[in-house]
């Protein structure tokens, strides 16, 4: 293609030339009009020519640049296929290799209608407080870790499965020691909002009633064991988002359950709780120990508390 684009400009000087000393002659009537008009139309085909023959090289070019595939994305590459050699058409079923965007990385999640519902109520009653549209989101790995870096919500959706009765979010993390990769699953912890007036229960201090109602006993101001029911609203990794039935300066019995009874005198030791198993990690060396008639460890009730879901 490019020796014939070289062939063809190489007839367009003596086409040119040819023209233009026919115009100068047409002037002095040396020539007739159809040698001049015949000198114009060879000078036309040659550049008409030149426009062809570049017009083949720039095809050829195309079809030499379709030989290398190259991927429209950057990421990581899976295994490949096919095998060198192997004969590859246009349109064909089987891919050659796939290409994955790692960072950042996008997670979707599922969310029930029914959090949707609760969600809208308690901002419309003044119990949850909104946190806006930049919504932080956090993820609990299967092997129980939370990662260390946190997303953002990229979009909810505008409509709800019926066959499960969920919605879809999307959440953007970014992703750069290639940790998370697709297919892994994953728990997010959506920042919903700031649950105002309320706090944060130890799952481990808290147990049910005959009635089914969330209980637990807490050493008051006073020192004195008293069994609460709490009102639970919903879970926040180990913990549960309690709106009443605990208050500031009351202390949840988190250890020591059996030896506390409603009524009786404790000294509370205070502990820590790992947000990420749920156990006591450290105590404090120098309260003293609870008495017989109460709970040997109590753990601080927290406010507020970030209301979230995890999914």
């Amino acid at each position: 293609a490019v020796a014939t684009q070289q062939k063809a400009e190489a007839a367009v000087p003596t086409a040119q030339a040819k023209f233009d000393r026919y115009a100068g002659l047409l002037k002095q009537n040396v020539v007739s009009k159809q040698d001049y008009d015949d000198a114009a139309a060879t000078l036309a085909q040659a550049q008409a020519d030149v426009a062809a023959a570049k017009a083949s090289v720039e095809t050829a070019k195309i079809s030499l640049n379709r030989t290398s595939i190259t991927a429209p994305i950057a990421g990581r590459i899976d295994k490949s296929t096919l095998t060198p050699g192997a004969l590859v058409t246009a349109n064909q079923e089987t891919v050659l290799t796939t290409i994955r965007s790692l960072d950042p990385i996008n997670v979707d999640v599922t969310q029930s209608s029914t959090n949707l519902l609760n969600l809208r109520q308690a901002i419309n009653e003044g119990r949850l407080k909104f946190s806006g549209t930049n919504v932080s989101v956090k993820l609990k790995l299967d092997n129980g870790t939370i990662y260390a870096q946190n997303g953002k919500m990229e979009f909810t959706g505008a409509n709800v499965d019926q066959s499960t009765g969920t919605f879809a979010l999307r959440a953007q993390f970014p992703n750069p020691d290639r940790l998370l990769l697709p297919g892994m699953y994953v728990r997010a912890i959506v920042e919903e909002g700031v649950a105002q007036n309320s706090f944060l229960v130890p799952q481990r201090g808290v147990t049910r009633d005959p009635k089914g109602q969330a209980t637990a006993m807490v050493v008051n101001a006073q020192g004195k064991v008293e069994q609460r029911v709490l009102s639970v609203r919903n879970s926040v990794g180990n913990n549960w988002l309690v709106d009443s039935g605990v208050g500031d300066g009351d202390r949840v019995i988190v250890e020591g359950l059996q030896l506390a009874r409603d009524g009786g005198d404790a000294t509370a030791v205070e502990v820590t709780i790992d947000e990420t198993t749920g156990e006591i990690k450290d105590r404090e060396q120098n309260s003293a120990s609870a008495t017989a008639a109460g709970g040997n460890a109590a753990g601080a009730a927290k406010q507020p508390a970030s209301g979230a879901t995890g999914n």
